[in-house]
């Protein structure tokens, strides 16, 4: 399949539309994980449908000495890995038709979610990143955007707005796409060298091992209730060479555990990773409520996000899986 690549709104608008139009926003330097977004758009549009990908490179969403100037464009790629992946058309924009103004005096601003963790680290990028999505979300005029997982806080961000501004699209969200070796996909992952690349797995490491300390709490907690608080029934299971396994079921799931045993986990894979070379140096670790990403108490019961930013040299990584507390409840 073959995607015609459109410059101008104008162009994007003239096409005649039957079905849904679902379309994935991106900055270019497209790789498997944006593929995978396009295939499920695809599969979203159907048949009848449509699938736009925009590739715009955001100025308002880099600050001062970010990455800018040398973020990768290879648009002529991008157009090709976009059609062999399902598109029907790539909107590539100028800065110009973006912005026939300049710079937009209005803009939309992210709030206090907005401030938090990515937020907190690049002053300004989530209201620059909100204000390209609105515009781009109005040029495209789809019925259904979709976003990876990957980005989590600009996930939630995008559907806030969707929500409390009254959009009338539909948002979905697309999980993450890793390498063999567990590294997130992502554009900058180009900038590493091998060593480098060597230490960015740290990142998917310490989630993965936050997510199996988590896995296995929660399987004790599970085994744990279902041991048997009456005399008779624990005699019973003596008898047969379980109490042990029972008492040390009851023993690990009471112990601490739960969203402070999964930050020690990741914690220390990435204290780890900083006496490498080259070491990575983190900006955060956080467990979140995805709601409004604040960090979750120890009591929390739901959905939760594991989320992570380093620099490994000169290029900036972030990562996150999504957990759920609570799945057995409390051990008694």
């Amino acid at each position: 399949m073959t995607a015609t690549l459109l410059r101008t709104a104008a162009d994007l608008h003239a096409r005649a539309r039957t079905g849904r139009r679902a379309v994935v926003m991106t900055m270019g330097a497209l790789h498997e994980g944006h593929a995978t977004l396009i295939r499920t758009a695809r599969g979203i549009a159907g048949p009848d449908g449509e699938v736009v990908v925009t590739v715009f490179v955001n100025p308002l969403q880099f600050g001062a000495g970010e990455d800018l100037d040398r973020y990768p464009r290879t648009l002529d790629a991008d157009v090709e890995l976009a059609g062999e992946s399902g598109a029907d058309a790539v909107f590539a924009p100028s800065v110009d038709e973006v912005y026939p103004g300049g710079e937009p005096q209005v803009r939309i601003s992210a709030g206090p979610m907005g401030e938090r963790l990515e937020g907190a680290a690049r002053p300004g990028h989530f209201d620059g990143m909100l204000t390209v999505v609105a515009k781009l979300l109005h040029l495209t005029r789809p019925d259904v955007a979709l976003y990876g997982q990957k980005d989590a806080q600009q996930l939630a961000l995008i559907r806030r707005m969707v929500r409390d501004l009254n959009f009338g699209v539909e948002i979905v969200g697309v999980p993450t796409v890793r390498e063999e070796d567990g590294l997130a996909l992502s554009s900058r992952n180009r900038y590493l060298s091998p060593a480098e690349r060597r230490t960015a797995l740290a990142l998917s490491q310490a989630l993965f091992a936050g997510r199996d300390r988590h896995a296995a709490q929660e399987a004790l907690r599970a085994r744990a209730r279902e041991v048997p608080a009456t005399l008779a029934r624990a005699e019973a299971l003596s008898a047969i060479g379980e109490s042990r396994a029972a008492a040390d079921a009851h023993a690990v799931a009471t112990t601490a555990g739960g969203p402070a045993a999964v930050r020690a986990a990741a914690r220390l894979v990435l204290d780890e990773a900083a006496r490498l070379d080259p070491p990575l140096r983190l900006d955060y670790l956080a467990l979140v409520d995805p709601a409004d990403f604040t960090e979750i108490g120890d009591d929390f019961t739901g959905e939760a996000v594991l989320a992570v930013a380093a620099r490994v040299g000169d290029t900036r990584l972030i990562d996150n899986l999504p957990l759920t507390f609570g799945t057995f409840g409390d051990a008694s």
